[in-house]
């Protein structure tokens, strides 16, 4: 049967859209590859996260299927699915947006189809709410994957409101600590008493200063969801343009130039868990076949 492979690549946060709807992302050059096998088992979907096979793999199914019902071919087809990634899953860093988007182009890739940017969003989207994966739908993590730079989007409506580059000298490094939070199972109480911040956040993102963005985004995530926020200090001291944290953490990111990223990862060094230097991408997410 068909074989399908693509690439997705990975991002940080510039600002949350948990409380708003409303948030941006930022594309980093950590990736998730995904290789979809048709079988001749209709709406049967098997397969493995070779890089952390004991985590759940219902939005790998509901992927597949997603794009099996948009050409009616649920009744004719199964998938054997495996997807590998060097993203840490639960971390905040977007692991669940950039696996639908690698899975969601597998599949077309299978099949031979292509559909339109937008309809591919759309399609990882409704995936990941089928899933659980997400409360907001997550457009701005999803389009950060997709698309590369930096993406600002209305979550709520569905919609990509400004999409711009960003200069491929700069570094990210990222602290990773061990334990794990799942999105969905988050209190957002006391992040949507700082709405009016994270707006303002916002409002910087859509005028072109993410570096503006992620810095108080950072700063206002990370005191409501009872993270330290020292080293998102320390990282902006040690010359980042933008630090804070990613998502609904647990990990915090930081954008500088490469001069800088030593300085930061040997302080960073003290917070345990893993570090994970990169750099910012602004290529798209592609088949591989």
């Amino acid at each position: 049967m068909a074989v399908g492979e693509a690439i997705a690549y990975g991002a940080v946060t510039v600002v949350n859209a948990l409380a708003t709807g409303k948030g941006a992302a930022l594309s980093v050059k950590l990736w998730t590859r995904a290789k979809v096998r048709l079988t001749d088992k209709p709406g049967i979907v098997e397969g493995v996260i070779l890089s952390d096979p004991r985590e759940d793999k219902t939005l790998m199914k509901k992927c597949v299927l997603r794009v099996l019902k948009r050409f009616g071919l649920e009744k004719s087809y199964g998938a054997y699915v495996e997807t590998e990634s060097n993203i840490p899953i639960a971390r905040g860093l977007k692991s669940s947006s950039v696996a639908s988007n690698a899975i969601v182009l597998a599949t077309l890739n299978a099949l031979d189809e292509c559909l339109p940017d937008m309809e591919v969003l759309r399609l990882g989207v409704e995936a990941s709410f089928d899933a659980r994966v997400t409360v907001t739908g997550a457009l701005d993590d999803a389009s950060a994957s997709y698309l590369g730079g930096v993406t600002v989007t209305d979550n709520r409506v569905f919609k990509i409101l400004k999409r711009f580059e960003i200069d491929e000298q700069l570094r990210v490094i990222i602290s990773v600590p061990e334990f794990k939070r799942y999105t969905v199972k988050m209190d957002l109480t006391r992040l949507k008493l700082m709405a009016d911040g994270l707006d303002s956040a916002f409002r910087e993102a859509l005028e072109g200063k993410w570096q503006t963005a992620m810095k108080l985004n950072g700063i206002v995530c990370a005191s409501a969801l009872r993270y330290e926020v020292e080293p998102i200090f320390k990282a902006l001291e040690l010359g980042a343009v933008a630090s804070g944290l990613s998502g609904k953490g647990p990990a915090i990111a930081a954008v500088a130039y490469e001069d800088a990223i030593p300085r930061i990862r040997e302080v960073w060094k003290t917070l345990g868990g893993m570090i994970i230097e990169t750099s910012v991408n602004n290529e798209k997410a592609h088949m591989l076949r």
